[in-house]
């Protein structure tokens, strides 16, 4: 059954509701009952909604897919428009700009509003008639609010906080269940029926289309078949081996979610193929497709918009909403192997502008929030579980990294297929001698004020335990590094990189304190005032947390990707994935193996990895609530930032693996070439 023939039920019902609501704001384009100062605002939304209505009803037969290129990119426009950079300054989604123009009383609430409606864009193109109705309600709602004479802001705060706990259960609901349910599969017929020469298709998603798409498009089209198979055997195999390597079956499962950038659909249809012929269908939900961000300062200024309605029980409501769902969809999520993953990178790193007029949490939402999270992360694992599922990700540039694009790309694809039998070797050196470690030195260079110690679990049986994870090419692609769960007690010191570019956000000098392991203190450079700096920091590195502890402390060793990266000074361009293997990095929040500490993993030398979890972590038995945080987030030291990494025993001798920026450890030289080289 097609995703169209699920819903068709449910739009039949709702068509009668959803009429109703378009003559209503039909009606409201022309009327005067609000307020002057708001009736540019309730005209100009209404005619938005209506333009929507016209693209639901284009999407009633694919009829969206018949369209011209021209009517395409038109249509394109008007959906976006509102929020491109050159014109934020004065649009309904600019909180500064709501916030001047219509005071701090009620701007929030109308920009909120704003916000809400740009919603019903992706229901519209996938004919989604009952969902449409419903945000079209709430602007009808809020609407007849401003005609009362005396406005009321508690009577908007309350139709605002009653439509998002209502309606839990339709949004958040279907936002679960398309993880799972391959009956809610948005985009199968489109990546497999549609002609993915012709760059029409790339208007089909209803998502932002700028050059960058059409240009990356272009490129993977130009692409010859036998490259797109290669490029996504990478993927797949890495999938598969990732099974392999943890000793999972993935007989039992039968199906994988894809998640990818639109412009990579030719990969991603060979990818299908090739899951299907190892038993996988594959998921592909409208969440898990992404494309360029129409204005990162747009997306940044509503981060935290939920300020305006969250509480206690509206958190209680969605955890329940949950656990009903993975309870009603158990079957599905017991069948998931897990997520594929293709990332882009290229982007220009972004410094954000913080503004007064931004809806932020307060203290006691920041603390539910990290609850909800915790507790979120809990039931995921317990219907979709870690020792059961594996994962894969790979990435690759798009046209936004410059001129060199093609040449960047196929470099990406070289440093994705590197000698895996010579890493693993190499690495397993490297290993071999901290192993042998109580903790390791990490030390900066030049500018950077690195100081740290990390210490080591003990190995009680040196024959057939290990403390590190010897990473290749296949849950995390390219390889190379080597990681572990550090011991937090002992570990202690300063962490600084010189410019770190996290989860789509630039920070600039970011210093980091540790005391036994967590954070104790931190700042940056990205704003003048300190108190902006750390608030920065807290809100989106820790998530609004107090602390995070280390999960992770790993050595990079894929020196060719750091060469290749400083060759076409595209450094801070790259995606975690890439950057976590130029040199040592640390991971705050979960370790690697979260939810996963109780399965013993091996190594290719046939070793046990006992280094799985941490103190906070073995917390999951008794008090699991404080034992995970749903975040695993590094921060890599380039090697030109480095002046020292060395493995120190408990007789306080000392081997040195890397010394001012280069592999010094015997049998790790050849790590050296590519800098050699250049």
């Amino acid at each position: 059954m097609s995703y169209r023939d699920l819903f068709m039920q449910e739009n039949a019902e709702a068509m009668e509701k959803f009429l109703l609501a378009q003559d209503r704001i039909r009606d409201i384009v022309n009327e005067k009952s609000v307020p002057e100062k708001y009736q540019d605002f309730f005209k100009e939304t209404a005619d938005f909604i209506l333009y929507l209505c016209k693209i639901l009803k284009i999407s009633e037969f694919d009829g969206i897919r018949n369209l011209e290129l021209n009517e395409l990119e038109e249509i394109n426009n008007r959906l976006y428009r509102d929020i491109k950079i050159e014109n934020y300054e004065k649009s309904y989604g600019n909180p500064e700009y709501m916030d001047e123009f219509f005071g701090g009383e009620y701007g929030k609430y109308l920009c909120y509003l704003f916000v809400k409606i740009r919603s019903i864009i992706p229901y519209a193109i996938t004919y989604r008639v009952k969902e449409v109705t419903i945000f079209m309600e709430l602007f009808i709602e809020i609407y007849n609010i401003f005609e009362d004479r005396e406005l009321s802001e508690k009577e908007i705060k309350d139709a605002i906080y009653w439509f998002e706990s209502d309606y839990t259960d339709v949004f958040y609901e279907d936002s679960i269940r398309e993880q799972l349910d391959l009956e809610m599969n948005f985009y199968y017929r489109l990546i497999t029926e549609v002609d993915l020469e012709n760059i029409r298709y790339l208007y089909f998603y209803g998502k932002y289309v700028s050059d960058n798409e059409i240009r990356l498009a272009k490129h993977i089209n130009s692409l010859s078949g036998e490259k797109i198979y290669d490029m996504a055997a990478t993927f797949t195999k890495g999938f598969k081996r990732g099974f392999e390597l943890a000793k999972k079956d993935m007989r039992i499962k039968d199906r994988v979610e894809i998640r990818y950038p639109i412009g990579m659909e030719r990969v991603v249809k060979t990818a299908i193929a090739q899951f299907k012929k190892m038993g996988l269908k594959t998921i592909l939900r409208p969440s898990a497709v992404s494309t360029t961000p129409v204005n990162k300062q747009y997306e940044f200024d509503h981060k935290f918009i939920s300020g305006l309605f969250m509480d206690k029980a509206y958190c209680d409501r969605k955890l329940s909403v949950a656990k009903v769902t993975f309870e009603k969809y158990k079957k599905e999520a017991s069948l998931k192997a897990g997520p594929a993953v293709i990332e882009t990178f290229g982007g220009n790193p972004f410094t954000p502008e913080n503004k007064k007029s931004t809806v932020k949490l307060n203290e006691k939402q920041k603390k539910l929030s990290a609850s909800f999270s915790n507790q979120y992360v809990q039931i995921y694992n317990e219907y979709i579980k870690g020792d059961e599922t594996s994962f894969t990700i790979i990435a690759y540039p798009t046209p936004e990294i410059g001129d060199n694009f093609a040449e960047i790309f196929d470099e990406t694809i070289r440093i994705n297929n590197l000698d895996e039998k010579l890493y693993t070797n190499i690495q397993q050196r490297i290993i071999d001698t901290l192993d042998t470690a109580d903790f390791v030195v990490i030390k900066g260079q030049k500018e950077n004020k690195t100081d740290m110690v990390v210490s080591l679990f003990e190995l009680k049986d040196k024959e057939k335990e290990t403390l590190f994870e010897n990473c290749v090419a296949d849950v995390n692609i390219p390889a190379g590094e080597v990681f572990t769960s550090p011991r937090l007690n002992g570990t202690n010191g300063t962490l600084n990189v010189s410019r770190v570019y996290l989860n789509d956000l630039e920070y600039k000098n970011l210093t980091l304190e540790f005391e036994d392991g967590k954070i104790r203190n931190y700042t940056c450079d990205n704003y003048e005032h300190e108190d902006l700096n750390k608030s920065f920091i807290k809100e989106n590195l820790l998530n609004n947390r107090e602390t995070l502890p280390i999960g992770e402390f790993a050595i990079g060793t894929n020196t060719t990707a750091y060469v290749m990266a400083n060759k076409y000074d595209i450094v801070y361009k790259l995606p975690i994935l890439i950057v976590e293997k130029m040199g040592p990095h640390f991971a705050v929040g979960d370790t690697c193996y979260s939810f996963e500490e109780d399965n013993i993993t091996y190594n290719p030398d046939g070793k046990a990895i006992i280094a799985r979890e941490n103190e906070v972590s073995a917390l999951r038995k008794e008090k699991p609530e404080e034992a995970y945080f749903g975040i695993h987030t590094d921060i890599t030291i380039p090697y030109d930032e480095i002046g020292e990494i060395s493995a120190v025993r408990k007789d306080g001798s000392k081997i040195t693996i890397i010394s001012n920026g280069r592999f010094v450890l015997d049998g790790t030289e050849e790590l050296n070439i590519p800098f050699e080289n250049n």
